[in-house]
């Protein structure tokens, strides 16, 4: 068995600069893709399921898929619920065993304190982990829009830490879900400062689109989970539209669904690598 909690991932793995690319997957062909992605590249990996898509897909069977893929890979996996804000699915989630994300982030910060708080309390019983955020991120995640996005406060990082008890922490320091309307610009001196002051694992979201010298200096800077699913949504959507369009167009499922799954895989792969992740998967030692 390849699964593990968020925390038990980072408890194995060995001290240096690189982060755990973590992954939005929608459906079998996303999963199938990013599992071979990470295994081509011996890189543990991090599956994740929007709570947005779930009113589509289904929690109970994209669950089911992403657990069987990660019984069945000699790759360290978790899978975490991302972006969840309903308690409901929140706390189903957990009973499914799943890392949960609660997103508090445009709460006021007691609130969003207070939640995280209760929420960390029942997944640590369950023995699963739990990513808080802290800062809001504009941008496109899913359907729904965020235009405003609030810079982490750095000092409000360390005690929203210690007193939520939090796995790991997403943070704002100008990045952005979806694509990137402008040159992004991320605030890497207020990243140094919230490493230096935070003892958790620091989360990027809005990882999509962001320029290669911008991300390996984030990583450099103490980034150690880099959230992508734009980028993945974008090549299949593309890759669906060329094949379609085809003349005579192609009908089978393999002739479709397979090449927008390879394409995806090619993604996986490059971001595996610029994560620096790459070999980690055969080192991955959870008595460490």
């Amino acid at each position: 068995m390849s699964l593990y909690s968020v925390s038990e991932l980072y408890k194995g793995l060995p001290r240096g600069k690189y982060a755990l690319a973590a992954f939005n997957v929608h459906n079998m062909e996303y999963t199938q893709a990013v599992i071979r992605a990470a295994e081509k590249e011996d890189a543990p990996v991090i599956l994740m399921i929007g709570e947005p898509i779930i009113a589509f897909a289904g929690l109970k069977m994209l669950t089911t898929i992403c657990k069987f893929t990660a019984h069945n890979t000699r790759i360290p996996v978790a899978i975490t619920l991302d972006h969840g804000k309903k308690m409901d699915i929140i706390d189903e989630s957990i009973k499914l065993g799943l890392n949960v994300m609660f997103d508090g982030s445009l709460l006021p910060f007691e609130e969003n304190t207070k939640l995280t708080r209760e929420v960390v309390e029942k997944a640590h019983r369950s023995g699963v982990s739990v990513e808080g955020e802290l800062g809001s991120i504009a941008g496109v995640e899913d359907e729904k829009e965020i235009k405003t996005s609030t810079m982490t406060d750095p000092k409000m990082a360390k005690i929203f830490v210690e007193e939520t008890k939090v796995d790991i922490l997403a943070i704002s320091i100008g990045n952005r879900h979806g694509l990137y309307r402008a040159k992004p610009e991320l605030d890497l001196q207020r990243l140094a400062r919230i490493n230096k002051l935070v003892s958790v694992p620091l989360v990027l979201h809005g990882g999509s689109d962001l320029p290669e010298d911008q991300t390996r200096k984030a990583i450099e800077l103490g980034i150690k989970k880099y959230n992508i699913g734009t980028d993945l949504k974008n090549v299949f959507a593309v890759t669906l539209k060329r094949i379609i369009n085809q003349e005579p167009m192609p009908f089978q499922p393999p002739d479709i669904l397979g090449v927008a799954r390879e394409a995806v895989f090619e993604v996986a792969c490059k971001k595996i690598r610029l994560m620096g992740s790459s070999g980690l998967g055969s080192n991955f030692n959870l008595d460490k």
